[in-house]
């Protein structure tokens, strides 16, 4: 059962491997290698990829259900996310109130100048709650979630897990995702702000989607098909090199105990949920695995540089990442045994 054989040992195998190499090298080499890498990647080795796994892909069936997932996956998870900050600011409020009302007004006696207003005071801050939310709305659904999907379910069902990153994930990072920053945090005078439809304009991703769902139809020479299958088998590899690389740059873990709380939304509640919904809607076997496989993912590191532009929680935006890689090694084996 637990052979080199078994797909699961062999997914461990590789995550672990080359997420580890991915760390090393980003200790060792210039911060700049895995910006090229990530470039590379972005424009040439995922749409290629996309092109070719797709014309091995099963596109029967109503594959119109991924992307729809993907969004009452994200409405799911932000819900939740919201009750919960809900709580915690009332809580967080009542508590203040209750034990600090005599001190606070002899404070601003001795200090008039003191900022002794709620809103300050709570740790649950307009920049956490953005950065708490947006965890919710980013899923790693690409450079995590294509190896994931790829090693468990395999290329005939992976139009699902695409279909679910490109045109679920993918827009809600550049629509959702964009709104809730814009929300919760702020940027500086002279940034300018981006445009959700430029950005999307800008992924080549999305426009490899209907490339290669058109040249399924046209007959390749095998010398071409093989070149395409070697770059995107490659490309897989070296997507989880470059998560190690970017994890390897994080700085500071805080907020141990919230990132944790979003996790558990994120990568627990929200692919129960979901995935137990979807056997009511008739979608069962490798399509559901694919789309609940893609809704565990961690958040993405997307996440990190969306922070950094809106002045959101940095500190707790690193942390998810973090520990959302390591906690995705514990949950793969759950969904495995829930939804096989």
């Amino acid at each position: 059962m637990f052979t080199l054989e078994n797909p699961l040992v062999m997914l461990y195998v590789r995550l672990i491997g080359w997420t580890l190499l991915g760390y090393v090298l980003g200790k060792l080499l210039p911060k700049i290698f895995t910006t090229y890498l990530g470039k590379a990647l972005l424009f040439v080795g995922v749409p290629i990829s996309i092109i070719s796994f797709l014309r091995q892909a099963d596109l029967s069936g109503w594959i119109v259900i991924a992307p729809t997932t993907a969004w009452v996956a994200i409405l799911v998870g932000a819900g939740l996310a919201w009750i919960w900050i809900d709580l915690g600011v009332s809580d967080e409020r009542f508590s203040k109130l209750s034990r600090g009302i005599t001190s606070r007004e002899k404070n601003l006696e001795t200090n008039p100048s003191m900022d002794t207003t709620l809103e300050h005071e709570t740790s649950w801050s307009g920049a956490t709650q953005g950065s708490f939310l947006l965890a919710m709305t980013l899923g790693n659904t690409a450079f995590m979630g294509y190896p994931v999907s790829l090693a468990l379910v395999g290329p005939q069902y992976f139009a699902w897990s695409l279909f679910y990153d490109l045109i679920g994930s993918t827009i809600a990072a550049y629509s959702v995702g964009i709104a809730l920053a814009s929300r919760y945090g702020s940027m500086s005078s002279n940034q300018k702000k981006p445009n959700p439809f430029v950005s999307m304009a800008k992924t080549p991703a999305l426009w490899s989607l209907p490339i290669g769902v058109g040249m399924r139809f046209i007959p390749l020479p095998t010398v071409v098909t093989s070149g395409m299958s070697m770059i995107a088998w490659t490309t897989v590899t070296l997507s989880l090199v470059m998560i190690g690389m970017q994890l390897s740059q994080l700085k500071t873990l805080r907020n141990v105990k919230r990132a944790l709380t979003c996790l558990s939304i994120k990568m627990l509640l929200t692919p129960l949920v979901v995935g137990t919904g979807l056997m009511f809607f008739g979608v069962t076997g490798e399509p559901r695995m694919a789309m609940v496989l893609q809704m565990a993912m961690p958040p993405a590191f997307s996440t990190l540089v969306i922070a950094q532009a809106y002045n959101l929680d940095r500190d707790l935006t690193v942390t998810t990442l973090a520990f959302g890689v390591v906690l995705l090694l514990f949950t793969i084996p759950i969904w495995l045994w829930l939804f096989s």
